[in-house]
């Protein structure tokens, strides 16, 4: 193959996915509101049509290209929410890997969903330094909420993708599990 191929061909792999949404609407510190396709209570709006993807299926789309990365340049609000839940999705697999069924795993996700959880500004956050603090408490709610939402129906949607028809584990989910997306990860050193 030519060598000028080979170099075009390198540059265009070595880019990580972005978000397509645009934030036409609120952010939350200096993350996009996105609506979504869900079923959980939030203040997320819901998606105007049902059949197009939202934020969280972007992710799940780009999560294998997008997990090998150390760095990952911000071009948008909503590269900020694609960012959080790509974490949470690595922090969904290394769950996954210890149930046995679909229904332990959805129990899991719930469960993971719901438990206490660090939002930008505290200081368990990982990702202080490029998510704003809210700037009061209402805001902390509202933020709160809509991660919240959002990690309910992404737990909900892996399950559905790691055990498919069959209901047996996908070893093509679950080997990402060990993968740290820009070294980072929602859960503190040793969880």
């Amino acid at each position: 193959m030519p060598r000028d191929f080979l170099n075009c061909h390198a540059k265009t792999v070595n880019k990580a996915y972005h978000s397509s949404f645009i934030c036409k609407r609120d952010t939350l510190g200096n993350m996009a509101l996105l609506p979504l396709k869900t079923s959980y209570r939030g203040p997320a709006p819901p998606m105007a049509n049902a059949e197009e993807m939202d934020i969280i299926d972007e992710a799940l789309y780009f999560f294998k290209a997008n997990v090998f990365f150390r760095t990952y340049e911000i071009k948008s609000e909503a590269d900020r929410v694609l960012i959080y839940i790509t974490l949470y999705i690595t922090e969904c697999l290394k769950k996954l890997q210890k149930c046995i069924n679909q229904n332990q795993a959805q129990n899991e996700m719930y469960s993971l969903a719901i438990s206490k959880f660090d939002i930008p500004g505290d200081s368990g956050f990982p990702l202080n330094s490029v998510y704003a603090k809210p700037s009061n408490s209402n805001e902390a709610e509202s933020m709160r909420q809509y991660l919240l939402q959002i990690r309910q129906e992404t737990g909900s949607r892996l399950v559905e993708k790691v055990y498919g028809t069959d209901g047996k584990p996908s070893k093509w989910w679950l080997c990402f599990a060990k993968k740290k997306f820009m070294d980072k990860s929602l859960s503190g050193p040793g969880q």
